[in-house]
């Protein structure tokens, strides 16, 4: 029987959180309350490792695949755009029976979040320096492999940094403000929001609540992503 790598993941029992700071940009605002439902999440994000069948499978290797800083087995697995996320999630869903998927933006920051309210980072202290690689972060070339180091209050590692996570929705910088005035739309060069901050931009986007995007074909060296499922 084959085998595929499957993730250690964790249930998250949703409920209704404040979303947004006061604190941050424009597009982090309005704070307001969002419901979420319970989920399945990864511990840490899909690896080299446990992408590597996919490429069997058929999928075209990564963009920096044979580049020495980013395909350690261990470490993230980089270089995907949005399509290939979305590709590798029903991949691995048709091989297990297990709906993996990208998260929504709110259950994104609800995970990262960690069980904690109204703080800007997973870890204690008030500024990103205090993190425990903090010396590392501000030194780094290249992501590293998640471990316990960078875990948050539910076990999940690196939600603030290593690398960029693929979310599914579209970006829109008022969606907060405009939740209620009806389904919004792509723009014809839409853009897919992305949580966290990673090797290469820690310290703009380690604030849990920081908004970020990118256009879905793009494929760059601090994008990754985390495996998803509804419970």
């Amino acid at each position: 029987m084959e085998e595929f790598p499957s993730p250690e993941m964790v249930t998250l029992e949703g409920g209704v959180f404040l979303m947004g700071s006061d604190r941050g940009r424009p597009d982090e605002k309005p704070v307001h309350p969002v419901e979420i439902e319970p989920f399945h999440v990864a511990v840490s994000p899909v690896t080299n490792a446990q992408f590597a069948p996919f490429l069997i499978a058929g999928q075209d290797p990564p963009r920096f695949w044979e580049d020495q800083r980013f395909n350690a087995p261990a470490q993230p697995v980089v270089g995907v755009s949005w399509f290939d996320a979305i590709a590798y999630c029903e991949w691995l869903a048709s091989k297990t029976g297990i709906p993996y998927r990208l998260p929504f933006e709110a259950e994104r920051e609800y995970a990262s979040l960690g069980g904690l309210e109204g703080v800007d980072w997973p870890w204690s202290g008030k500024h990103w320096q205090d993190h425990p690689r903090a010396d590392h972060i501000a030194t780094a070339d290249r992501p590293h492999s998640p471990d316990a180091a960078c875990a948050n209050g539910y076990g999940l590692r690196c939600m603030a940094e290593n690398v960029h996570e693929w979310c599914w929705d579209w970006y829109y910088p008022d969606a907060y403000s405009e939740r209620n005035a009806g389904e919004l739309q792509p723009t014809e060069r839409g853009r897919k929001v992305s949580r966290g901050g990673s090797w290469r931009h820690a310290v703009r986007f380690t604030r849990l609540t920081a908004r970020a995007s990118l256009s879905p074909e793009r494929r760059y060296n601090d994008f990754g992503f985390r495996l998803y499922a509804n419970v």
